[in-house]
């Protein structure tokens, strides 16, 4: 991993090098940049340039005060700055979808498309809010223990699945609580941009898992109808909510043929 000084952030980062059209990969809450090791493979055979980052509270990036996902947006178009990348195809998993959109409305003309995975634009369902917020409570007094299977079921599917909890447990069990709670509520307190899809109008691929145990269909439905530009909706049967992890094989190639599209 690297680490660039961004907006007195220091964000760690891998980046496959080369000369080809870059492809910035932006993980999941509770995820890091780990989660896109098959992506960065994949588009980096196929001749791009793929960088996954670690947001703030993940991986090697500190939160150190409040955030929100305009913030990590702008964590991301400096990213951009420090390696000299003008304009860059964005692609994020759940809150990576959250920030990459927000970039886009902030600088749409340093972004050559969009690929969303299992995300959305609006606001967490007030049907579900409330258990989130149990769990993070118990998080937060007890550790990740009491709580981590139930989490990591509606994160990567289940526990017989194609994707091993225990990775993700270890990570889990080191996190610092109090940056965790910092990106908690970024999470929990986001603004709604579902009335502003319609301002991005570059091209957009959303990829979006038949068994998302987080975020609902629908909610990837309502994001095709709002973007201003081209979309192209792609179910993955079967996948999760990280579904880029559980059917990576799918998810990659539906990326590379976006990615070869466009001009």
């Amino acid at each position: 991993m690297t680490t660039a000084s961004v907006n007195a952030t220091n964000v760690t980062y891998t980046d496959t090098g080369g000369t080809g059209p870059a492809v910035v990969f932006s993980h999941g809450y509770l995820m890091d940049s780990a989660m896109f090791d098959d992506q960065l493979a994949a588009v980096g055979a196929a001749g791009f340039r793929g960088i996954a980052w670690d947001g703030r509270g993940f991986g090697g990036t500190k939160a150190t005060g409040p955030f929100s996902y305009w913030d990590s947006a702008q964590d991301l178009l400096g990213l951009l700055d420090h390696l000299g990348i003008e304009h860059a195809v964005l692609a994020g998993m759940s809150q990576g979808g959250f920030l990459s959109l927000r970039a886009a409305l902030l600088a749409p003309q340093r972004v050559r498309g969009l690929i969303l995975i299992d995300s959305q634009a609006g606001q967490e369902n007030p049907e579900v809010a409330p258990a989130y917020e149990q769990l993070e409570q118990t998080w937060m007094e007890h550790g990740p223990g009491p709580v981590q299977d139930i989490v990591a079921s509606i994160i990567v599917g289940p526990a017989d699945g194609p994707v091993g909890y225990h990775p993700w447990f270890a990570k889990w069990a080191q996190a610092d609580r109090q940056e965790l709670r910092l990106a908690f509520r970024c999470l929990m307190d986001r603004d709604d941009i579902t009335s502003r899809l319609g301002e991005i109008t570059c091209p957009a691929l959303i990829l979006h898992g038949t068994a998302d145990a987080a975020i609902p269909m629908e909610r990837a439905e309502t994001m095709r109808a709002g973007l201003g530009g081209p979309v192209t909706l792609v179910p993955v049967e079967g996948g999760s909510h990280a579904s880029n992890l559980s059917h990576p094989d799918e998810v990659n190639a539906e990326i590379l043929g976006f990615l070869q599209s466009l001009p």
